[in-house]
């Protein structure tokens, strides 16, 4: 099959625009206007998936390359990565790639989208990368420290201290203020005397606070009881 082997960084372009769908790419567009519209080639995450998949097993040394080819030129390629990235089973090769990859990162989508499933056994080595994620001046790498937080500290390594971090996090950039809400929208289906206590006392930003509660009630983990508490709590 053509894409059993890949032989450079050409040809994962090559291979990237022949999985182009042109209704996704205007699509998708949209969503993310931070990034230069011609940078968008329109491949669906589950052919871009696939294509990690295919690499990393059949050609680890191109996989490599091409994660070594900072900065991509297209926004495709910076998903591509994050799901190569996704596939590492070694956490210390995997925090060394996250680490080189994040200055790149420019919008929410390739951050959310980096999430890898080494991580969730790794929890105390992860720590401290979050810690220092969050003191970085750049959006995308405080983003994805507090979606770590999210994702991997708000069940059994639960600590009141991380909900502190995030509440007490000051930024007028909107991808981390979303990012707030969203953590404390989870963390109210997960945590939710703890997390709520924060809306109580009126200690998020109005505008986080707000989304978090509207975030919040359209979630079906959310009880009926919980809601409408919620929806009390909402400020004006």
């Amino acid at each position: 099959m053509w894409y059993d082997f890949v032989m450079n960084i050409h040809e994962i372009e090559e291979r990237l625009f022949l999985l182009q769908d042109l209704k996704f790419r205007d699509f998708h567009r949209k969503l993310i206007p931070d990034v230069e519209a011609e940078r968008i080639i329109g491949v669906r995450t589950p052919d871009l998936k696939k294509l990690a998949k295919e690499i990393y097993r059949s050609d680890r040394n191109a996989a490599e390359d091409f994660m070594k080819s900072l900065p991509h030129g297209f926004y495709d390629e910076n998903q591509l990565h994050a799901f190569l990235l996704c596939e590492e089973k070694d956490f210390d090769r995997c925090i060394c790639g996250v680490e080189a990859f994040l200055p790149y990162v420019d919008n929410w989508a390739t951050c959310d989208q980096l999430s890898p499933a080494v991580f969730k056994k790794h929890h105390d080595k992860l720590l401290p990368y979050i810690r220092k994620w969050l003191e970085s001046a750049r959006t995308y790498s405080v983003r994805f420290a507090m979606g770590m937080l999210m994702r991997y500290f708000l069940d059994d390594d639960f600590k009141a201290e991380y909900m502190e971090t995030v509440a007490a996090f000051k930024s007028d950039e909107y991808y981390i203020k979303m990012m707030q809400a969203w953590y404390f929208a989870t963390a109210l289906a997960k945590q939710y005397e703890c997390a709520v206590s924060f809306l109580r006392e009126n200690r998020l930003e109005k505008w986080t606070h707000n989304k978090a509660v509207q975030k919040a009630c359209g979630s079906f983990r959310i009880t009926a009881d919980q809601k409408e508490e919620l929806k009390k709590l909402r400020r004006i």
